[in-house]
């Protein structure tokens, strides 16, 4: 055994935070982290070759539901596949502290297995670059969703705007003064139901619509140019088809607009809604006339603001 491995702790608790995946305009491509909601693992390093579930705890809704076999677990896939990955001779013990609620479009089990590899990785006698825990933390993400896509587990590892392909990540420019309102309804949405109203073919017109909205967008992040984030943050293909999924959604949206937000629509698979807004005032402004239209559809929620450039997950100290 290395010298450096006697230094290396061998119990580590990291967090991941929420996210808003999609943005909107980029279906499984783009996402943000926010304040807030957040998932927290405990990794020990075991002499076992395996990877177990310790624990999972939390009083968010179905974290009592969660698995504790490891290969059917978020965390516990993600952790699989870096011991085999990297062909490594010990194991790991995990608990889960769920902060954030299945089914409700903050990017849950990604939170779980992002915070799972990040301490894991700190147990590591050399540990890797943040690059190097994405095919780990997607391989976790695939037990929940059924497909790998980073729109969640990204921006959890690099904090901010990403945009998510199937085989890397790319930070991109967020100006300072944007923030988002986040409002997270008391509904559960699963994400395998949200996608499976997007299984019909979209018009030629419309997907090319979309590219135009998904450029000005981009184009707007990079310039820090308000105006051109408004002209891109529409939604043609996915918030149509999932938006009857969610009761109360077009009035949340409408109070979002009404209050002057860039645009609005639907966090992930939902049922949270997000909007974007030019400066903090202008988005704790809006949010609690956002939470009252969920309110007002029968339905308690909770609102957060955040900047969109959001935390990354990091280790915790004990």
């Amino acid at each position: 055994m290395s010298a450096a491995s006697h230094t290396r702790p061998t119990r580590v608790r990291a967090f991941a935070p929420g996210s808003v995946g999609n943005i909107g305009v980029g279906f499984d491509l783009l996402g943000h982290s926010i304040e807030g909601p957040r998932d927290v693992a405990v990794v020990r390093r075991i002499a076992d070759p395996q990877v177990r579930i310790a624990a999972i705890r939390g009083d968010t809704p179905g974290a009592d539901s969660l698995p504790l076999e490891a290969s059917r677990n978020t965390a516990g896939q993600a952790l699989i596949a870096m011991r085999d990955k990297l062909g490594l001779a010990h194991g790991f013990e995990l608990e889960l502290e769920k902060g954030i609620p299945l089914g409700s479009g903050l990017g849950g089990s990604a939170a779980s297995c992002v915070a799972a590899v990040v301490a894991a990785n700190a147990l590591l006698d050399t540990p890797l670059a943040r690059e190097a825990l994405y095919e780990f933390a997607l391989d976790g993400e695939s037990v929940s969703s059924g497909s790998r896509h980073g729109d969640n587990v990204a921006p959890m590892l690099l904090g901010g705007v990403v945009m998510a392909t199937a085989d890397r990540m790319i930070p991109l420019s967020v100006p300072d003064w944007l923030h988002a309102v986040v409002v997270h309804p008391d509904q559960v949405l699963e994400t395998r139901r949200a996608r499976a109203v997007l299984a019909d073919p979209y018009p030629l017109h419309t997907v090319v619509e979309q590219s135009a909205h998904l450029a000005l967008f981009l184009t707007g992040l990079q310039r820090g140019d308000a105006s051109l984030l408004r002209a891109g943050l529409v939604d043609l293909l996915v918030e149509p088809r999932r938006a009857p999924l969610i009761p109360g959604f077009a009035a949340v949206k409408a109070a979002a607009l009404d209050r002057g937000a860039l645009g609005a629509s639907i966090s992930g698979a939902g049922p949270s809604t997000f909007a974007w807004f030019e400066s903090q005032a202008q988005a704790q402004a809006a949010a609690p006339a956002m939470r009252q239209a969920f309110a007002d559809a029968g339905y308690d929620a909770r609102a957060y603001v955040t900047p969109v450039a959001g935390p990354r997950a990091e280790v915790l100290d004990e």
